[in-house]
């Protein structure tokens, strides 16, 4: 599924041009940097290539994501906990990181990416609905509710996992947060169209309201909680999600504040 920014108005009239979305820009700006200069993208050629650059991505990761065990105590993973986790990589053990601050891995994951397309799919959501709920929150609370609300979808994953396996796995990416922006669009904006590409024998561009679009999307996350296999944290999504639209919950009383 692919989408295009949303119409919120049938005619603009005279009213002034929306300001530029500066907070939803640089975000884009630095997590595509963020990741261009790590080993993910294979561009860097300080991380090498073949194997050691796939080792060297696997300690980056480490290095600065989210680990929930390391999040819940506040300590980095020991050499005996790092030897009784599973290698993600064979032949590519994890290394300790003693300098690692758990509790700033909560923010630095939230800019790192596995790939490409993880990036490109991240980066799409917050192009098209990044914009409009910036403008309604204003810059200021727009940047702060977007670390906090990935911040505790973070946090949320790391108790429901603390006693799974995956507990010593490494979370990375922007989509806690991005899911955030999409629950507080759905309830400032749900009869907003978007126009989305259904994959119909060819890909047909047609328009749903937001509220069908983002509740199918949630939906889907939500089943994928229960029913996928591990390597997407489905339920990041599903936390911030509901995250972003109960915070929206609570200033959409408020009339629309201006940038600052």
């Amino acid at each position: 599924m692919a989408l295009t920014a949303p119409d919120h108005t049938a005619a603009r009239g005279d009213r002034p041009r929306p300001p530029v979305p500066a907070v939803t820009y640089a975000l884009i700006a630095v997590n595509t940097l963020a990741f261009l200069i790590g080993p993910a993208a294979g561009l860097n050629p300080l991380y090498g290539t073949g194997q050691a650059r796939v080792c060297a991505e696997q300690r980056y990761e480490q290095r600065w994501g989210a680990v929930p065990a390391e999040l819940l105590t506040g300590r980095p993973l020991t050499s005996e906990q790092l030897a009784e986790a599973p290698d993600p990589v064979p032949g590519c053990p994890a290394a300790p990181t003693p300098g690692k601050h758990p509790a700033l891995s909560a923010l630095s994951g939230l800019f790192l990416h596995a790939g490409w397309l993880h990036l490109l799919g991240n980066l799409l959501f917050l192009h098209v609905f990044g914009p409009t709920v910036e403008q309604r929150l204003g810059r200021a609370r727009y940047a702060v509710f977007y670390l906090a609300a990935g911040s505790l979808a973070t946090y949320g994953f790391a108790l429901a996992e603390a006693h799974s396996p995956d507990s010593t796995r490494v979370l990375i990416g922007a989509s806690g947060a991005i899911s955030a922006v999409l629950g507080a669009y759905l309830r400032f904006h749900p009869r907003s169209r978007v126009t989305t590409l259904v994959p119909l024998l060819l890909f047909l561009p047609l328009r749903f309201p937001a509220w069908l679009v983002l509740g199918l999307w949630f939906t889907l996350q939500w089943w994928s909680v229960h029913s996928a296999g591990p390597g997407v944290a489905y339920l990041v999504h599903v936390i911030g999600f509901s995250a972003g639209f109960l915070y929206a919950c609570t200033v959409a009383r408020h009339p629309p504040r201006r940038p600052v």
